[in-house]
């Protein structure tokens, strides 16, 4: 019973001394190096267990591994025992597990761990963190895009751990994180000494369409473009370019974003300050088109100062063109100031203006009633539209077309190109309208023909037709109708059948209406008129004496 119990003892006694003894598999044990051949290095790793290792593994990235004879080192143990009895060992899962201890505690402190770059992976680059491989993105490498990465690998620096997971063992780190809180921190600095107004010196860092970057010493302050200069810049690379080293001033700080904007133009003189002496309203300058738009053409009148020629203020004639079409960039044209916002820092320019108005023009050289002849420019519902001196227009109203056709049907006979000839009418120089007459030309034609005869005139005419009611008669090319009742003195004589076409017929003028144009004529008013002279001449019914002998006494006399 005795001797049971001793071996129970002893049997406890083993299991507890192995138990004790033996480490555990998957856990990093330390050894030492007893002997190093074939590209490896023997371990004891003590309770009677040795193993190998490769000597790579015991190098840094980048570097010889440095192991020696009598070194202690710490070495993961896979399993107590391989199938050659050796114990299954590695120092890179050691430096691993140790690695991964020390970065956790630093990610969750938020404190930065040392590493280094040493190889390149989609996306971006692998980093050595003493044992543990972590990602580093491309896009966390620097501040700005890095073309060239070769520079940075196998130099250890400083890395923030953005995210890490063990038992994935995935590691996210970035180098941007650190590089912008330095940044800050020297931005910061920079800025505090740093006031608006102040006149700094810079380096042109980066250009770019809407201004420049320009290095103040470890912060970068923004040139817009349009606090280059007074006058108008297209682009940057006019005025500044990269590596040169500019005078500023400081305009704004933003205290809170850290942006700082500068300016150049504001260490020159502002040429606004003396706009009213140099250009005043009414004045006409020389100046060179910079800018056009569809509502005008901006003309630079001097170096900073620069006004708006408005499209309505561009042509006399060309209302609805385009300024393009009128003006081309960098042309040299004269303009008259008509306006001055000194507040706004704006000039209202006139490109018409230092013209003459071609309406006034017209009305000097084409007084009422100057026969004109132009081309047909357009035809309308209501007119046409005639081409004359000047480059403008004059309206032939439907109205006054013609005389004895309607309007609208007259304007048929007509087409865009024809050149007609019409009499000035109207000159409106404030509305730009010139109002013409064609049938005005026959009032002239008119008064030539009757150039002589007056009312009560006895004149000559021809016969040209015979109608029910009268006769159709001419004169000097002017037609007219004697109607039946002023065809003959007695009512058995108005008979119209009793002339004939060509015969000439002498009769007295009753009307002359130039406006109408026309010309009232009677045979009736002629023989009584001729009755009343020869009355007055050869005596009177009172003496006795018939009509028929005071006639023929007339007659007689006349013969």
């Amino acid at each position: 019973m005795c001797a049971k119990a001793t071996m129970e003892e002893f049997e406890a006694l083993l299991n507890e001394s192995l138990a004790i003894d033996t480490p555990d598999e998957g856990s990093v044990v330390k050894g030492r190096v007893i002997a190093i051949e074939a590209g490896q290095a023997i371990i004891d790793v003590g309770y009677k267990m040795e193993g190998r290792v490769d000597l790579k593994e015991f190098a840094n990235p980048g570097e010889a591994p440095s192991i020696a004879v009598g070194d202690e080192v710490e070495v993961y143990l896979d399993r107590v025992e391989n199938a050659r009895g050796e114990a299954s060992i590695s120092r890179e899962k050691a430096r691993r597990e140790e690695a991964w201890d020390r970065l956790e505690k630093a990610y969750a402190a938020e404190e930065r761990v040392e590493g280094a770059i040493f190889g390149r992976v989609k996306g971006g680059f692998t980093v050595d963190l003493g044992g543990a491989v972590a990602f580093l993105p491309g896009s966390q490498v620097d501040v700005r895009p890095v073309r060239d990465a070769g520079p940075l690998m196998g130099l250890k620096q400083p890395f923030q751990i953005l995210k890490m997971d063990r038992r994935r063992g995935n590691i996210v780190v970035s180098r941007r994180a650190i590089l912008e809180e330095s940044r800050a921190e020297q931005r910061a600095e920079v800025i505090a000494n740093l006031t608006e107004g102040q006149t700094v010196e810079g380096v042109v860092k980066n250009i770019t369409e809407y201004g420049a970057f320009v290095d103040l010493g470890g912060v970068d302050g923004l040139l817009h473009v349009t606090d280059m200069a007074w006058r108008r810049v297209n682009h940057p690379s006019e005025i500044l370019s990269i590596g040169e080293t500019v005078k500023v001033q400081v305009v704004k700080i933003n205290k809170d974003t850290h942006r700082i904007s500068l300016g150049m133009k504001q260490l020159q003189a502002d040429p606004w300050d003396t706009v009213g002496n140099k250009f005043p309203i009414g004045s006409v300058h020389a100046g060179r088109v910079t800018n056009i738009t569809d509502y005008g053409a901006f003309v630079e009148l001097e170096a900073g100062v620069e006004g708006l020629v408005h499209v309505s203020e561009m042509s006399w004639t060309k209302k609805n063109v385009h300024p393009g079409k009128i003006v081309s960039t960098s042309q040299e044209v004269d303009v008259m100031v008509l306006e001055i916002d000194e507040a706004k820092r704006r000039v209202s320019l006139g490109l018409k203006q230092t013209m003459r108005n071609p309406w006034e023009v017209f009305a000097e050289t084409h007084p009422v009633g100057t026969v004109i002849e132009g081309e047909v420019k357009n035809i309308t519902e209501f007119g046409l539209f005639v081409g004359l001196e000047g480059d403008i227009d004059g309206m032939v109203h439907l109205s006054d077309i013609s005389w004895e056709t309607r309007g609208e049907d007259a304007i048929q006979d007509f087409r865009k190109g024809d050149v007609v000839k019409a009499v000035v009418q109207e000159v409106d120089v404030e509305k730009e309208r010139i109002s013409l007459s064609i049938k005005a030309l026959e009032n002239e034609a008119m008064a030539e023909a009757v150039e002589g005869v007056k009312r009560g005139s006895v004149i000559t005419v021809a016969i040209t037709a015979i109608e029910e009611g009268g006769i159709e008669v001419e004169y000097n090319g002017m037609k007219s109708f004697i109607r039946r009742s002023d065809l003959a003195r007695d009512r058995q004589d108005q008979r119209p059948e009793r002339f004939q076409v060509g015969d000439n017929v002498d009769v007295r003028v009753t009307n002359i209406d130039t406006k109408t144009r026309r010309l009232g004529l009677s045979i009736k008013a002629r023989e009584i008129a001729e009755e009343r002279e020869a009355v007055e001449q050869f005596g009177s019914s009172d003496s006795g004496a018939s009509l028929g002998d005071i006639l023929g006494a007339a007659l007689k006399s006349k013969n």
